[in-house]
């Protein structure tokens, strides 16, 4: 999803910059005196427009061939209050006039919105004669290209897309202001102009007049104030009338905010064999990595003086590490098969090959679901009500209002396949590893039962998909790199079925992990130096592989090496990783094993499913409200990043107290137990020296999972009937996503 994203914007810039050199050109040869005189006046365009309509008619605001309608009457008795407010010294009609945006400076740098002053348009409020005055805010479109020569059709007409600022009182229509200033802009620039081009729209227009209260965001508010009632009179009976925090009732420890923060932060320092501690920063710098590049395309689409130096940055080797972001999510596979295939394979070997399928599904779903039905609620209902802009709305990483026809898919998770238009485009990624989640009974089986020979088949599985996918990128000519996406590269990203070779790998890897548990591997100076070669070689392959192609580069690539590269890559990054955690677990880590061993990771890895789902929420929010141009730049994204991603973590926390971990002890509450049935006395003398020579048992930790799923908790062996919450090691493990 970055990738194309990212991808499409820098090929939009690259047209862009192509036409920039041209009208340099232009400017150069055919710009005399005049046109830049004409030009000028365009600066002052507030000025000019209330000098042409000193004596305004309901003419002028009615477009030729259609008669004056009630509204058009309206808005012109409105503008007839202004224009006298202004002939009377009127602050209020000044102020009106005075939030403009001009043509912006530096045109061809990039500098293509000036966005005026929203909220001093937007505050009018006048009580005029028969009506109030409000204030109506809209970007409006300068047909600048035709003055530079480009014409009004295609080409520097479509990317020349300069905009500005205009304020007209509310009775006014998108229609109105069009005709308004299309007769202003043929006076100054005498141009006819093009009759399809709108100036204003009125998705750009926006005043303070607020929508209230639905039915359903009431629900949203009355729900969330519910879990935050429960929330606080659990945290005050904790910590002023429980001395002896054993004997805290279950139900208020549920919700208690003191015992589930002690869980939360809680850090372990003691090397534990049956723990994979590197997951912890792994599945952590992947979230990184996702929220980075995610800000990428929200500063790329932010409203830049320099919009144009993308286009050079496009060229740098820098850009293939947010390109290749997509990478991150293929980690994500990898964490959730390997835990697939470790924790299940444990469980089913001390149960005699006994799964509890269907538990291990409702177990799922009920993890997943509250926090992905609050986050359909938070984004559809709550976000257009945290701020304003003149970009609020109209400018959002996602068009939430998809979820108001598909919000239904994504709770059951199929809405990759189901739905054309996808509610909260980032939980695709919980639909294919929910779908993968499915098979796994299956594939669990039958390594079970067949050992490897069923680990043969699923590796003949992984090829064969990855063989389909080359074969449709070759066949339909799919690609994500030549000015591609679309269709096709919805085709690459969002389906299970071309997305299922990381999560193979790590489910491949994990049964290995099963197979040889307990077992020591001794390795000589030279293999662990080809190993971590190795691996390095293939994680940076997959990412800079692509380095002499795309945006700015003199090479494009053929269809049949982007298919090798595409279906060949997915594959190779999970291999990458199981060197790097094969390596920390035996021991040949080094520096790497100690960064992503570090105990600072244990409390962000168990807030990760929360942030991921959450820091959209906060990248639009902030994003949205902006109200000034801002700079593009490398040091400039990572300041956004670490605000964006500080106050994501800051929601996640809240979203984990109030939501996630209440549920999560609900759920342990009323959920049967899962746990194995216990064997004889004589029996755990036999497995309890294996369990503690293990260097795997998840069991243990399962909450070393990937940033949104629940992989290993849904098939790990359950709670006691006694329902036990996050203070315990144990269930503060199984209950982490």
């Amino acid at each position: 999803m970055v990738r194309i994203k990212i991808v499409l914007l820098l090929f939009g810039l690259a047209m862009a910059q192509a036409v920039r050199s041209d009208l340099e050109v232009q400017l150069d040869i055919d710009l005399g005196a005049q046109d830049y005189q004409r030009l000028n006046r365009l600066r002052h365009l507030s000025e000019e427009f209330l000098g042409y309509y000193q004596n305004i008619t309901v003419r002028d605001l009615v477009p030729d061939g259609r008669l004056p309608s009630t509204s058009d009457l309206q808005c012109y008795a409105d503008f007839a209050q202004v224009t006298a407010g202004l002939a009377s010294g009127s602050l209020w009609a000044y102020r009106m006039f005075d939030s403009w945006g001009t043509i912006p400076a530096g045109i061809l740098k990039g500098h293509l919105k000036d966005l005026g002053h929203y909220d001093e348009c937007v505050a009018i409020e006048q009580e005029a004669l028969t009506s109030t005055i409000v204030g109506k805010y809209c970007l409006s479109t300068l047909p600048i290209q035709q003055l530079l020569g480009g014409g009004g059709g295609g080409g520097a007409g479509m990317m020349m897309n300069v905009q500005t600022a205009v304020c007209f009182p509310a009775s006014c229509s998108a229609t109105n202001m069009d005709t308004l200033l299309r007769r202003v802009y043929q006076q100054l620039l005498g141009l006819e102009l093009n009759a399809n081009q709108n100036l204003v729209r009125e998705q750009s227009c926006k005043t303070s007049e607020r929508e209230e209260l639905d039915g359903v965001t009431i629900f949203t508010i009355v729900l969330l104030s519910v879990f935050a009632g429960a929330v606080a009179l659990s945290t005050l009976y904790d910590y002023f009338l429980c001395e002896d925090q054993t004997k805290l009732p279950t139900i208020l420890k549920v919700f208690s905010a003191r015992a589930n923060s002690r869980a939360l932060f809680r850090v372990t320092t003691k090397p534990n064999p049956n723990v994979i501690e590197c997951l912890h920063g792994i599945r952590c710098m992947s979230l990184i990595w996702v929220c980075f590049g995610h800000d990428y395309i929200i500063g790329l689409t932010s409203p830049n003086i320099n919009l144009y130096d993308a286009y050079e940055w496009a060229k740098t080797p820098f850009v293939n590490v947010i390109n290749e972001g997509v990478f991150a999510v293929d980690t994500f596979f990898f964490i959730s098969g390997l835990l697939v295939a470790m924790v299940p394979l444990r469980a089913m070997e001390k149960a005699k090959g006994k799964l509890n399928i269907p538990l291990m599904y409702l177990h799922r779903y009920l993890r997943l679901t509250p926090i992905v039905a609050v986050s359909i609620l938070l984004y559809l209902k709550v976000l257009p009500r945290m701020a304003d802009g003149p970009l609020y709305g109209n400018w959002n990483f996602d068009n939430y209002e998809n979820c108001n026809d598909n919000w239904y898919w994504t709770l059951l998770y199929i809405q990759n396949y189901a739905a054309d238009k996808e509610c909260l485009a980032h939980t695709w990624y919980l639909a294919i590893d929910t779908q993968l989640y499915i098979i796994a009974p299956i594939l669990l089986l039958l390594v079970y039962k067949f050992g490897k020979k069923g680990a043969a088949v699923v590796l003949l599985f992984m090829l064969g998909l990855a063989a389909y996918l080359f074969s449709i990128m070759v066949i339909n000519d799919y690609s994500l790199l030549n000015g591609g996406g679309g269709d096709g590269g919805t085709d690459l990203s969002h389906y299970t079925h071309t997305r299922a070779s990381g999560w193979l790998v790590g489910f491949l890897f994990g049964y290995f992990l099963h197979s040889t548990r307990g077992k020591s591997f001794k390795l000589n100076r030279p293999s662990v130096w080809i190993g971590w070669i190795l691996s390095l070689a293939l994680l940076c392959t997959c990412i800079f592989a692509m380095e002499p192609y795309g945006t700015g580069k003199s090479k494009t690539i053929p269809i049949l090496n982007e298919a090798f590269y595409v279906s060949l890559s997915r594959i190779a990054w999970p291999l990458g990783l199981s060197w790097v955690v094969f390596a920390c677990m035996q021991g040949y880590g080094g520096l790497a094993n100690s960064f992503l061993t570090s105990p600072l990771w244990q409390p962000l890895s168990k807030l990760s499913f929360c942030v991921y789902m959450g820091h959209l929420f906060i990248q639009n929010l902030n994003g949205g409200r902006t109200r000034v141009n801002t700079y593009f730049s490398d040091y400039d994204i990572m300041l956004r990043f670490w605000q964006d991603f500080g106050f994501s973590v800051i929601l996640a926390y809240f979203m984990y107290i109030l939501i996630e971990a209440p549920c999560g002890g609900l759920e342990s509450m009323l959920l049967p137990n899962r746990r194995p049935a216990p064997q004889p006395k004589a029996q755990p003398a036999q497995v309890v020296p294996e369990l503690q020579q293990s260097p795997v048992d998840l069991e243990k930790q399962p909450e070393a999972i990937s940033p949104v799923d629940d992989s290993s908790q849904a098939t790990a062996p359950p709670l006691e009937t006694k329902a036990e919450l996050p203070t315990n090691n144990e269930k503060e493990i199984e209950d982490s996503s």
